[in-house]
């Protein structure tokens, strides 16, 4: 097969005020165009009139990328469409940032290096030295140690700028990193920062617990992985997961079972994030899981 005759592996995500006609479009163009679908979801949210849709399909290399992303691009502009279009072979570069606790971290680079993660890891950064996460198998992952005190805090925040921009990494993953990051950091990272919080988030407080849990897009009960916003531990949640315990189990038990749903709640969303499966939508997110 020459290369003009391979085919190419493509995420579509678009988001829109929702009419008549947007499936049928956006079908119609990669059927002419000569791409077949793979996979599509979609998502009316009727209460705010808007429409999800994220569409996985093959597309012979023989068109140019820029001839694909013109003949889209057209079919959006007639919807008003906010749309982006992914090329999967394409691994996105993720920066994960630790801190003494390593258990997520081992378990974002076992899925790496098993293939279940389609990511580049550029970077590891945490606020220990590499000792704190010796149990670890960094491989040639480069490790850069960033303290930080109350004083050192904006410095250390202008490195890890620098860390993301010089790696050109496309996501940062809190795998436990204990630091609150500045409210301006977290908005320059807004859409393209993971955190996993140690905790069933949110805790609703005051009447009506049910209206508000739906209006954040609660997901279950448990550890809570979710974007990081300015709001501390109130981003938009992408996963949750949940462990029973019952009267016989100790603290030690509980930290256990901890470490366990905190490190598949964190690995779902990041294969969720990687997979163009996630569509921030305010305060919830529209989850395609697969």
């Amino acid at each position: 097969m020459s290369p003009s005759q391979e085919t190419t592996a493509w995420v579509l995500i678009v988001t829109c005020d929702s009419v008549p006609g947007i499936v049928a479009a956006f079908s119609r163009t990669l059927f002419e165009t000569g791409g077949n679908i793979i996979e599509m979801n979609q998502y009316n949210d009727i209460a705010n009139g808007q429409f999800f849709m994220r569409i996985y399909f093959t597309h012979p290399g023989g068109m140019t990328d820029d001839g694909l992303h013109a003949e889209l691009a057209a079919v959006a502009g007639r919807f008003g469409a906010m749309w982006s279009l992914r090329n999967t072979a394409v691994r996105q570069k993720v920066l994960i940032m630790v801190s003494r606790f390593d258990h997520c971290l081992a378990d974002l680079l076992y899925r790496w290096r098993i293939g279940e993660l389609h990511m580049d890891p550029v970077a590891i950064v945490s606020n220990h030295p590499v000792e704190a996460c010796g149990q670890v198998d960094m491989g040639t992952i480069p490790f850069h140690h960033l303290p930080i005190t109350p004083q050192t805090k904006a410095m250390q925040e202008d490195r890890l700028r620098e860390l993301i921009g010089q790696t050109g990494a496309e996501l940062v993953v809190l795998a436990r990193y204990m630091q609150i990051l500045s409210d301006e950091l977290s908005r320059e990272l807004a859409g393209r920062c993971i955190n996993i919080h140690h905790s069933f988030l949110p805790g609703f407080k005051g009447a009506r617990p049910y209206h508000q849990a739906h209006r954040r897009g609660v997901k279950l009960i448990g550890a809570t992985a979710h974007y990081v916003t300015a709001d501390l531990d109130e981003g938009p949640i992408i996963e949750q997961s949940v462990e029973r315990i019952s009267h016989s189990d100790t603290a030690e038990d509980l930290i256990r079972k901890g470490r366990d749903i905190e490190s598949r709640a964190l690995s779902r969303a990041v294969h969720y994030h990687l997979d163009g499966r996630v569509i921030m939508h305010g305060m919830r997110t529209v989850v395609f899981g697969d």
